[in-house]
Order: C-alpha cells, then structure tokens, then sequence
C-alpha cells in the first residue's frame, strides 16, 4: 500500500478536479450515467457527505457521522464540498495514518481511510466527466488502479458476501491487468472467465463503468455484485 503522503496528494488532487468540474458545469442537473439515480449535483453532493462521514469515522471512531445539509445550487455546492474536502484532509495532514479509526474493514485505521477516500473521488470524478461529455479527459496511474483492484477483492467483494447483498461467485473470474504483468483471481471453481486490460479498465469493469469482454465474465458479473 502506498505511503500517506501519496494517498493524501491523490486525494486532493482528485477533489481539485471535482471542484473545477462542478465549477465549470453548463448545467447541475445532467444526469450521470454511472449513477443513474444522481445529477451532477447530486453526484457532488454524495462526495461531501462522504467526506463528512470518513472524518467523523476517524476523530470521533464511529459510523453514526452525517453532514450538515448544504443547497444544490452551484455557489451552495461547490462552497459545501469544498468544505468538507478540506476538513478531512485537514484530518488526514495531521492524523498518523496508523491511529485507530472505525472502518467497515479489516485495516482499522485511518490508513483505510486515506485509502478508500483517494478511490472514491477518483472513480466518481470520472462518474462526472462522464455526465459533461468529457470522459476522456479521465485518467488513472496503473499502479493506483490495480490498488482499487485489490481493495474490491479484499474490501468489498468480502462484505457483499458477509452482508449477504450477493451470493458467491459461481466460478472464478481471473483479472490481469496487461499493462503491469499483475493478476489476481476472485471465486474458484468453473466457470472460468478473464477479466483483462489496462490495470484501469479491469477497475472500471468491477465498478461496473464498462462491460466485460469475456462472455463467462460477463455472466458471472450479472449473477454476483462484487461492488456495491
């Protein structure tokens, strides 16, 4: 896992993008195709209240946080995330990443955090570029990539079975990413069905934001929803 300072310069790195977004948006209200029950607006504000959530997780050790409501107009918004994005990385610039935080994780400490955070704007900026016709503007480091990789096989496919949102894999669904000589396998068992790429699109396919060009893969991703 990569040291805090990286995941704190990703993180804020990736809010930047998100405000510059938001700011220079036509129109708050466009629906977000990854996310089909959110706008633009919508989407954001799911962020800020996840930012809000993870620091209340951390300084106070317990999941029972929720954000202080905020206006979906554009001055509202931005002013609102920008806010909480600040104030949890305050949080992570002067937290040790090894002081004990609740997490809904093995790794109890505000390292998952760092981790998780960096993650999650870093998929739902695309969500948003996406929404703005601007996908391709979106990129991600292999390495960071293949780390979300990891984190679904380790964090979250476990807690959709744990939690019985989803039954085990009927099969194994093997991920390689091509561009790092790296490979991982979900399940066990037949059938058998590859998942392979750039370490980023083996991500964005168990996020859902892309389909599976394996037809094996492609039905044992319908059948078990290895991400929430």
């Amino acid at each position: 896992m990569r040291e805090a300072p990286e995941w704190t310069d990703l993180l804020d790195a990736a809010i930047d993008d998100v405000v510059e977004a938001v700011s220079d948006a036509p129109d708050l209200a466009v629906p977000v195709p990854a996310c089909p029950e959110w706008t633009l607006a919508g989407l954001v504000d799911h962020l800020r209240e996840v930012h809000w959530w993870a620091a209340h997780a951390i300084t106070e050790q317990s999941p029972d946080g929720s954000a202080p409501p905020v206006g979906l107009d554009r001055d509202a918004l931005v002013a609102g995330y920008v806010s909480a994005a600040e104030h949890l990385l305050d949080i992570f610039r002067a937290t040790p990443a090894q002081t004990p935080a609740w997490t809904f994780g093995t790794d109890r400490t505000v390292a998952f955090w760092l981790r998780r955070q960096a993650h999650e704007v870093t998929l739902h900026l695309r969500d948003a570029l996406q929404a703005l016709g601007r996908t391709a503007e979106w990129s991600i480091d292999p390495g960071f990539a293949w780390d979300g990789v990891e984190e679904v096989a380790t964090v979250f496919y476990p807690r959709q079975v744990r939690l019985e949102r989803t039954a085990p894999l009927p099969g194994t669904l093997r991920l390689q990413a091509e561009d790092l000589d790296e490979t991982l396998d979900l399940g066990q068992g037949e059938p058998y069905g590859v998942i392979s790429g750039p370490a980023a699109d083996v991500l964005l396919t168990l996020w859902r934001r892309r389909g599976a060009d394996d037809a094996v893969a492609a039905e044992l991703l319908e059948k078990t929803a290895v991400t929430p």
